[in-house]
């Protein structure tokens, strides 16, 4: 495990847990403190800072807005804390650090732990934590610090996001192999529709990729099934129930032994879901979390060009 480095006053660290926790007591619990001395340090900030940082809830605290800013400042603080901690220890050779990773389900299956075995016969001492979201959520749990990178399919461009890698990947139908659309190159959503729909709910990516197309049906789609479970969706495939819709990424193993087809998206030449891989903008990141995005983001472009690869001789056939 990574050693934290302390420099700046604990009122700081304490702040910072009180805002995840919403509570002074639970603060204090994960801090293995006791609570009068977090109540103590948030007291004193907001009489240096001449302002409630929180408002005293029934039901918890919750950040003011002088708590939002002095929250933002807090978050550039502690990363930066950690960004000298890690190139310190580089400096000693150690090769040390812990990386915080938010994503969402469809790369856990093969993307990521084929990362995460790299890293770690690579930087044995190096330490993980993944924390699994909808993609709507991942620019969030990046921004406050919750999380060092994130790893989400079709995220809007922000300005407070920095895209550190991109891979382009095929939309396409997910049918089990006796399916009447299992030897089709490409399909159409329409000739999906016919079999019945498995559809994504609103925060995965999915759903907003696909909700123009759904809307240009001429027949109003009722699906089958909405889940913001990917595996959901494709174990109710396997079984013939329905078409699902995803990326190849996620699905690598059932493709690879026959259980399932990936039937690209005929639409507009073909519906793309990019994969990106993200960090707060303006943030200097730690060697660890360098060394662990720049291993993803030969993973994702090697996948990309397989895909490519694997898709060329299907074109206009």
């Amino acid at each position: 495990m990574s050693r934290k480095l302390r420099i700046h006053s604990p009122a700081i660290h304490y702040f910072d847990m009180v805002r995840r926790c919403n509570s002074i007591r639970e603060a204090a619990r994960r801090l293995n403190v006791a609570s009068s001395a977090v109540n103590r340090q948030i007291l004193k900030l907001e009489d240096e800072l001449g302002t409630p940082l929180f408002e005293r809830l029934p039901g918890g605290l919750r950040l003011t807005a002088a708590g939002e800013l002095f929250a933002s400042h807090v978050t550039v603080v502690l990363q930066d804390a950690e960004r000298l901690r890690s190139e310190l220890d580089a400096m000693q050779g150690l090769r040390t650090g812990h990386v915080e990773i938010a994503t969402v389900e469809g790369v856990t299956a093969d993307l990521l732990p084929c990362v995460l075995k790299s890293m770690r016969e690579r930087y044995p001492q190096v330490t993980f934590g993944v924390t699994l979201l909808g993609s709507q959520s991942i620019p969030d749990a990046v921004l406050d610090g919750g999380a060092d990178l994130g790893l989400a399919f079709a995220l809007p461009r922000s300005a407070e996001l920095q895209q550190l890698s991109v891979g382009h990947f095929r939309l396409g139908a997910i049918v089990a192999p006796g399916h009447p659309l299992a030897t089709r190159h490409e399909a159409s959503l329409a000739s999906c529709a016919e079999h019945g729909l498995i559809l994504a709910k609103s925060e995965l990516s999915i759903h907003h990729l696909l909700a123009p197309l759904l809307r240009r049906l001429r027949q109003p789609a009722r699906p089958i099934l909405e889940s913001s479970s990917l595996e959901l969706a494709c174990q109710l495939a396997k079984r013939g129930l329905g078409v699902a819709f995803q990326t190849r990424i996620g699905i690598e193993a059932d493709l690879a032994n026959g259980e399932l087809k990936h039937i690209p998206l005929s639409e507009s030449g073909g519906v793309f879901s990019d994969l990106g891989l993200y960090v707060r903008n303006g943030r200097h990141l730690p060697v660890a979390v360098d060394a662990f995005a720049r291993q993803l983001d030969e993973e994702i472009r090697l996948r990309e060009r397989q895909e490519r690869e694997d898709l060329a001789p299907q074109v206009g056939a």
